[in-house]
């Protein structure tokens, strides 16, 4: 009876993610085949309904450790994965041609759906893949940081964040007082280097994985081409564009002021709950594979999506992480709310 329940709860919290990454999916292709008021809904789903089922729906989160066994969990990844591989191309060949049945606010609104799609339901998927086992999944991964010219987070990410965050080791933590548009053009070269260096440390002398990001994102790019000439190549760095800016607001938002102590060694000491924010918003958190659950992926890096938690004494955010990521482009705001939660 108790794996019978197990089993019925997993089933259920694998529902609740795919039903909130793929909602998108589907209201952004009827917005491309119907045009006018239909342009939209992508976009309204993701930046106003996701916020208000946050605030104002009293659903449980899902807490199905078991869940990370189940295939399914692994199966929406694909899925979400072919997805971003074959709506990219179309989008671009879509908006970069002239059909009368698309206006400019409609062209604009399925384009600002979309960005924010890879940015919080792609991105979270390309970070879920890349720490996982299997060596298919982590090149799935690779391949769609490095469809919108951010390969090289692949890297970073596993060789050289999860190793010194909450540390001035580690360029995508920001330091407290540091404001969001100054954090950003200080992370994108310095990630950039930090992996590039862990890279050439690991491999000692053997081929860098950085002429396949750059490869991948020159075919992409080249693709872009084809599709629509140079407004297709625009759109493309458009979008890629957006997503990368969606991506180190999470980063920064998730670790933001916070530090580790030194040992009597000279050692960081261990990664605990008290070095990442997380976000208990059910919504967002399933419409981002459970990315807000963030000290608990530190702690557990291999752990699987669904079975992320929460850990007891860890450090809230006062609101869901989307919510925040807004506040961050704003750094007054951002000081004034987040430095009355930051530990001393």
């Amino acid at each position: 009876m108790t794996d019978f329940a197990g089993t019925a709860a997993t089933r259920r919290a694998l529902s609740l993610f795919s039903a909130m990454t793929l909602a998108p999916v589907a209201l952004f292709l009827f917005g491309a085949a119907c045009g006018g008021w239909a342009a939209p809904l992508s976009l309204i789903f993701i930046a106003v309904m996701v916020a208000a089922l946050d605030r104002f729906a009293a659903l449980a989160a899902p807490l199905v450790p078991e869940a990370e066994e189940f295939p399914a969990a692994q199966a929406l990844c694909v899925v979400l994965a072919v997805l971003h591989l074959l709506l990219l191309p179309w989008l671009i060949w879509r908006l970069s041609q002239p059909d009368p049945s698309l206006s400019t606010g409609a062209r604009l609104a399925l384009f600002a759906g979309f960005a924010l799609w890879l940015g919080q339901v792609s991105n979270s998927n390309a970070h879920e893949l890349i720490h996982r086992d299997s060596r298919f999944l982590r090149g799935l991964g690779v391949l769609l940081y490095s469809t919108i010219g951010y390969g090289h987070h692949a890297s970073a990410h596993r060789l050289v964040h999860h190793r010194y965050v909450a540390s001035d080791s580690d360029p995508n933590t920001a330091r407290r007082g540091e404001g969001f548009w100054r954090y950003l053009l200080r992370v994108w070269p310095a990630e950039y280097r930090a992996g590039r260096a862990a890279e050439a440390a690991l491999r000692a002398g053997a081929s860098s994985p950085y002429r396949i990001y750059a490869a991948i994102t020159l075919a992409t790019a080249a693709l872009s081409l084809a599709l629509g000439g140079a407004r297709g190549v625009l759109i493309w760095a458009g979008l890629a564009a957006y997503a990368q800016v969606q991506l180190l607001l999470s980063d920064y938002v998730q670790h933001y002021g916070l530090r580790r102590a030194r040992q009597p060694d000279g050692r960081l000491e261990p990664i605990g709950p008290q070095h990442s924010w997380d976000a208990p918003a059910w919504a967002s958190s399933a419409l981002m594979l459970n990315a807000p659950r963030h000290a608990d992926h530190h702690a557990n890096p291999r752990r699987a999506y669904p079975g992320l938690l929460l850990p007891e004494g860890g450090l809230r955010l006062p609101y869901s992480l989307p919510v925040m990521a807004v506040l961050a482009l704003m750094p007054p705001l951002w000081f004034r709310v987040m430095h009355r939660h930051l530990p001393r």
